[in-house]
């Protein structure tokens, strides 16, 4: 029995080596010199200091990634370079934290960072961009199509927004949100709860839209609004363990399909 247990315990070891990533950091020049062209080349982004209301921390959108990329690390074959975590949020400029003001220079940034992972040998570039698709998600998007047009370098872009879906939806009680709300407060309040405020929490909804087609910016006021669009008070550790299971599961598949389409995992 002892020699059969050993026997499955090195299966186990060796299976779980067989499908799993590295942080570049953790790697010498040697290492990721031979790994870059052949895994899956992740470029994180959040930012490391943006506004998230009177309740939740600055680094809430690092945070979450940083889970997030624990789980490529542990279930894919994803070489993750050192994050981005100052980017261009222009609907949050009024507070206090840390913003690239022009577009162009944060776009020139991650691209910066792309081209050097490219002139190493990488084939395929996923960007983690914990902003929405139609704020910090438009210029890492641009990135992602001169890469792919540039360098013939398979490039893909997930954005926070793709990752939620009509079953996170369901868990809300919330009339409407989308910033710092009952689902950011609730992921939270799972994975870092000493650094929530539940009683500093609060419900805005802000002014109710009814364009209905097209695309309008929104800016949230510092001097009019605590810097939230929901209803925080709702928020649960329970509710935030099942949102962040189901933006796993959709962020593994998405680089699973990634992979497929591409043989990279």
């Amino acid at each position: 029995m002892p020699v059969l247990s050993w026997l499955i315990a090195v299966l186990i070891l060796f299976s779980s080596k067989a499908n799993s990533g590295e942080y570049l950091g953790d790697l010498n020049w040697q290492q990721a010199a031979d790994l870059i062209p052949e895994y899956t080349i992740i470029i994180p982004f959040a930012a490391g200091a943006k506004e998230h209301g009177p309740h939740l921390p600055l680094s809430t959108d690092q945070i979450v990634m940083q889970d997030l990329l624990d789980q490529a690390v542990k279930h894919k074959n994803v070489l993750v370079v050192p994050p981005i975590l100052h980017g261009w949020f222009p609907a949050f400029r009024d507070y206090p934290g840390t913003e690239i003001a022009k577009a162009p220079v944060f776009q020139n940034y991650v691209e910066a960072v792309a081209e050097s992972v490219v002139k190493n040998g990488a084939k395929r570039i996923v960007f983690l961009n914990m902003g929405i698709s139609k704020a910090t998600g438009l210029p890492i998007s641009i990135v992602a199509r001169d890469i792919r047009s540039n360098h013939n370098v398979d490039t893909l872009v997930i954005s926070w927004d793709d990752l939620e879906t009509i079953e996170t939806a369901s868990i809300y009680e919330q009339e409407r949100g989308g910033h710092a709300d009952e689902g950011e407060t609730s992921i939270m309040l799972y994975l870092r709860p000493e650094l929530v405020d539940m009683q500093k929490a609060q419900k805005d909804y802000r002014k109710k839209l009814t364009q209905t087609v097209g695309y309008t910016p929104g800016k949230f006021d510092v001097e009019k609004e605590p810097g939230l669009y929901g209803d925080a008070t709702l928020a649960t550790a329970e509710k935030g363990q099942q949102i962040l299971k189901i933006m796993r599961k959709n962020w593994l598949l998405a680089l699973e399909q990634f992979g497929t389409s591409n043989k990279t995992l």
